[in-house]
């Protein structure tokens, strides 16, 4: 019976040591073997000479010294080359250089950016349907979207690759379909880029003071201070998202009124509280992160308050924002385009409990889908209301 279980003994662990996770086996009776979790590599081997147990014990290695490694995880099977060329997810892999820098920059959050210049340029009240204007805003669009966004989601990705190694290791970055030098290329050009064409409008609408230099720098500054250590903004759930916001809405919005009119207090105080209902939009892309964020110690909302709490936190920092607006708008005197903007409140209230309530990391993509455009539509009609 001794030479039986010396050699299954044996066996067994030659069988443990071939796979990365071993620990303690035990064998109380002939029926009953246990299994216990390791904490490192196997070590050492024990047996009992009565035949009533064997024990194959793991080495005690401090965890801390063990650098996590990328998870094998695959991409999404049929991935869509539009979600390619879109910067979201369920992408097809892509060799093609061109092709995944266009990845890197998301296209897919140029909008917000492209329709914040336009709310700036209805709210200052001197837009005219002129060939000259009409380039002068197409310009500023391109700075703010393809230039100055894709810098920002470009070094945030860049900053995050330890993150996505660990949510998606398939993407770009963490995957190597592109080298750090063709990154780090990448947010030079377009950084100097966003900043040169800045300047160009600045002298262009005859600017005694650099105003949209200024923005674009403020704003570059403010993008890489979210992403890069160390004071990494993102760490800190509310200061990172409220940045988030600001960005997407008041840079865009006073670098499209500062190139045709003047900023005034009042937009000022709308497009911050715009920024607030930009926090509660940030938020909707940190639930599909949470797995990552918790391993690397970002205290993302979803992580600090967990996903029930902060799903509602979301939904509520964009309904009570605009709100507050259509109560500023009516205590105005504009009561017509304060009813216009609940009209545009309802709908979005009716998407969240359909899907995003329901499952924030599941219907993240068709809730902002669908409910997004109300919220844009919303600003622009707080942008028409601010020029009367």
């Amino acid at each position: 019976m001794t030479s039986i279980l010396n050699t299954f003994s044996s066996i067994l662990a030659s069988r443990v040591t071939s796979v990365d996770r071993v620990g303690v086996l035990s064998l109380r009776n002939p029926d009953s073997i246990e299994f216990t979790r390791p904490r490192s590599v196997l070590s050492t081997l024990d047996f009992e000479s009565s035949g009533r147990r064997f024990v194959v014990r793991a080495a005690e290695t401090d965890t801390d010294e063990v650098k996590s490694q990328v998870p094998d995880k695959a991409p999404p099977a049929g991935g869509s080359s539009i979600n390619q060329l879109l910067g979201i997810k369920g992408a097809s892999q892509e060799t093609n250089k061109w092709k995944i820098r266009l990845q890197l920059t998301k296209p897919v959050t140029w909008p917000p950016l492209v329709w914040g210049v336009v709310c700036g340029a209805a709210a200052s009240g001197n837009f005219h349907w002129t060939p000259e204007d009409v380039a002068k805003s197409i310009l500023c669009m391109m700075m703010s979207g393809p230039c100055l966004t894709g810098y920002t989601q470009t070094i945030n990705d860049w900053y995050d690759r330890d993150i996505d190694a660990i949510n998606e290791p398939y993407r770009p970055i963490p995957s190597g379909a592109i080298s750090e030098q063709e990154v780090i290329t990448q947010v030079w050009v377009l950084l100097l880029g966003g900043l040169g064409i800045a300047g160009f409008l600045d002298v262009w609408a005859g600017h005694t003071s650099p105003t949209l230099f200024y923005l674009a720098l403020g704003g570059s500054l403010l993008s890489y201070i979210y992403s890069a250590p160390p004071l990494k903004l993102k760490q800190n759930g509310w200061v990172g998202n409220f940045a988030l916001g600001a960005s997407y809405i008041s840079l865009p919005w006073w670098a499209g009124q500062a190139l045709f009119g003047t900023l005034t207090p009042d937009v000022v105080v709308l497009t911050l509280l715009y920024s607030i209902a930009g926090l509660g939009i940030a938020i909707v892309n940190d639930f599909k992160s949470v797995e990552g964020d918790r391993a690397m110690g970002l205290q993302s909302l979803p992580v600090a308050f967990g996903t029930e709490t902060a799903k509602w936190i979301c939904v509520g920092a964009i309904d009570i924002t605009q709100l507050s607006v259509a109560g500023y708008l009516l205590a105005s005197g504009k009561p017509y385009y304060a009813l216009a903007l609940l009209a545009l409140i309802i709908p979005q209230i009716v998407f969240q409990f359909k899907y995003f309530l329901k499952d924030p990391v599941k219907y993240d993509v068709k809730y902002q889908a669908s409910a997004q455009p109300f919220l844009v539509l919303g600003i622009f009609v707080t942008a028409l209301a601010s020029s009367h």
